[in-house]
Order: structure tokens, then sequence, then C-alpha cells
């Protein structure tokens, strides 16, 4: 009978310690977009399909990640921004989640545009993104920044609205819309 009673706590005890291991490795892997001076305090999330998300770890710095490889088309892929564009992170993850590929996610991503159902980031707001074929791969060198400027345009902030990833300026991408953004270049 003792026997009985020490295998299924066996059980239980080695379940739970993998489960923690497994939690660890997953903030481990989603803090990687997020600059070494931000990592310790970054706050960690898992999006679920539906584009809800679960607390993995708080954050006492106002930037949450998460990973998001399991997209359609990505193969490693993190990301952390303000703890206020969770809201636009979920609706984003839920519209890949649910499309068959990335013209069919764009079109979804207008759509709500259009009709006003897109969900803005806030404005000023920094995206850190890390992207590979594989987490060996990735590597601050192949990370993006952007900063958030929803409905900005060339006129109203001043920065062109063309650019490239070579040239030395900053640039404004999808100007006008709640996915404006400034481009970082070199990143």
């Amino acid at each position: 009978m003792k026997q009985i009673t020490v295998v299924p706590f066996l059980i239980l005890a080695f379940s739970a310690s993998f489960q923690a291991q497994s939690v660890e490795e997953e903030i481990a892997r989603a803090v990687m977009a997020a600059p070494p001076a931000l990592m310790a305090d970054a706050g960690v999330v898992r999006l679920a399909d539906d584009g809800t998300h679960e607390v993995l770890r708080e954050s006492s710095n106002g930037l949450v990640c998460y990973d998001r490889s399991n997209e359609p088309g990505r193969d490693f892929s993190t990301q952390c921004t303000s703890v206020g564009n969770l809201r636009r992170a979920g609706q984003n993850h839920k519209v890949r989640m649910s499309s068959a590929n990335a013209e069919a996610a764009s079109a979804m991503f207008e759509s709500q545009e259009n009709d006003g159902n897109r969900e803005p980031p806030d404005f000023g707001s920094v995206w850190y993104t890390l992207n590979g074929s594989d987490q060996a791969s990735a590597s601050t060198n192949s990370a993006h920044i952007t900063i958030a400027v929803p409905f900005s345009t060339s006129d109203t902030i001043g920065l062109p609205s063309g650019g490239s990833y070579s040239q030395s300026g900053s640039w404004i991408m999808e100007a006008g819309t709640s996915a404006a953004h400034i481009m970082i270049p070199g990143r």
C-alpha cells in the first residue's frame, strides 16, 4: 500500500518539476527579443489562438514579451512591447492563427482597419521583434525595432513615408493607419 501512495506522489512531483522547467524555458525564449537591460523585469505571456493570453510572469517595467513561433509562416519569432499593447498583440495573433496564409491575414487586417475594429497600439511604444529560422540562428543582429505612431503620416510626423533598410535615417511605414510605425534603420 505504501508503494501505491509513493509512486503517484513521485509522478506528481516529477510532472510539476517538468512543467515548471518548461515555463522557465518558455520565459527565457520569449524575452530573447527584449533589450538586455529590460529582460529581467519584462513580463511574459502565452498567446492563445483566440487572442487571449495567460500571464507566465508579471511585468515590473511595463514591457511584455511573447513567443509567436507557432504562427503560420514563422519558424522562430519572439516579440516584446508595452503592456498597453496586449490587446493589439492578441488581435494580431488571432488573425494570423485563423488565416490560411499571409495574404489572408493582410486582408483581414485591412478589413478591420476599414471598419474601425483594428486595435491601435500605444503611441510611441516600442516593438522589439526577433526572428530566425530557429532559436539558434536568431540573434540581436536580426532584431527588428519599430516605434508605434498610429494614424500618423509624413505630414503629421515629419518623416518620409518611404525608405529601405540600408538607409541611415528613419521613415514611417503604413502611414495613416493604426499600424503606422517608425522604422529604425539597420535593424
